[in-house]
């Protein structure tokens, strides 16, 4: 087999017959699944979005239908948790979960529009892309008497092992014109693409990408690569890459320069703090202290949004994450 670009082996080893997100017990989201994102970690992250939806549905003038577009809505969390907080835009939503696995979709609650593919027609409204783009196919770049490109080779016995290409002519623009000898970087051209064809589905509204990364690609190119290029399998870290392709997650941080220049950006706490979270976590306190006595499973809930939050606004963990929106690029009719 002649070799291939790692993004061509990625995508297959992901997305491929017998994918990791496409086989029948395929790889999701979860404390029993194979990794955990902020909506797993309980309903607090979901209505601090349900808030941030409001405030985008009375910007952009409360359209009869706020259609909101959930981009790898895994089995539905976050539309559980934003539906369940009762956002004011709820009688004008039209929430749109898209999931290429059809286990998970079928996982997926009443009340959305479920299906694998993203909508086509222009939309009033927002898209989400909550830890989408660290999964979509990504070459590599590794420095080696300069740039050079990694490709996937399997010989006759299937073994699999990465070769050079020769130096990029020219590099990449966000690449060091040096690093150090096996210094790698990612290079998300289809993130980019699905940052600008996806803000072109918007007559109006926003995209919203969380996803964890770094403002600049030369910080990946000064860390170890292991530290960014990961595999997770239950929950935890998997195998080398190139190993069992099929039975494990690959993923990336993500380099924001890389996408298109986007209107805002900050991390996942400055974002859930100027959207309410801190409003929702004393309002929980309120009601538990209230019923702390006799707690009922509604107090139970409002109690765990301390711990909840806790964990969304980790420093080292989740609140690190980078939160950037686009505006929609069309002007409305």
């Amino acid at each position: 087999m002649s070799p291939v670009p790692f993004d061509e082996f990625m995508r297959e080893a992901l997305y491929g017959e017998d994918g990791f997100y496409t086989r029948p017990d395929g790889g999701h989201a979860g404390r029993r699944g194979d990794f955990l994102t902020s909506p797993e970690v309980g309903p607090l992250f979901g209505a601090v979005i349900a808030k941030y939806l409001d405030a985008e549905w009375i910007r952009i003038g409360r359209p009869d239908t706020f259609t909101v577009v959930d981009a790898g809505a895994g089995p539905g969390t976050l539309a559980r948790s934003i539906m369940a907080a009762g956002p004011e835009c709820l009688d004008a939503l039209d929430y749109v979960a898209v999931e290429v696995s059809g286990p998970q979709r079928e996982r997926h609650p009443d009340g959305v529009t479920s299906q694998a593919v993203m909508p086509t027609d222009l939309i009033d409204g927002v898209i989400i892309a909550n830890e989408l783009l660290d999964n979509l196919p990504f070459r590599l770049a590794v420095f080696d008497s300069g740039w050079r490109e990694a490709y996937v080779s399997i010989d006759d016995a299937g073994a699999r092992s990465e070769m050079l290409s020769g130096p990029f002519d020219p590099p990449p623009a966000q690449l060091l014109p040096s690093a150090t000898l096996g210094a790698r970087v990612p290079l998300v051209e289809q993130a980019a693409k699905f940052v600008e064809d996806t803000r072109q589905l918007l007559r109006t509204g926003s995209l919203l990408v969380i996803d964890y990364g770094v403002p600049l690609t030369a910080e990946l190119a000064l860390r170890p690569w292991r530290d960014w290029l990961r595999t997770y399998r239950g929950n935890e870290r998997g195998d080398h890459y190139l190993a069992a392709p099929g039975s494990q997650d690959i993923t990336t941080d993500i380099p924001f320069d890389q996408l298109p220049e986007a209107d805002a950006m900050r991390t996942q706490a400055q974002f859930l703090q100027r959207w309410g979270i801190d409003e929702l976590v004393a309002e929980g306190k309120r009601v538990w202290e209230a019923q702390a006595a006799r707690p009922g499973l509604e107090a139970m809930k409002m109690r765990s949004r301390i711990s909840e939050a806790e964990a969304l606004l980790d420093p080292s963990g989740l609140g690190n994450f980078l939160v950037a929106e686009w505006r929609a690029a069309r002007t409305a009719d």
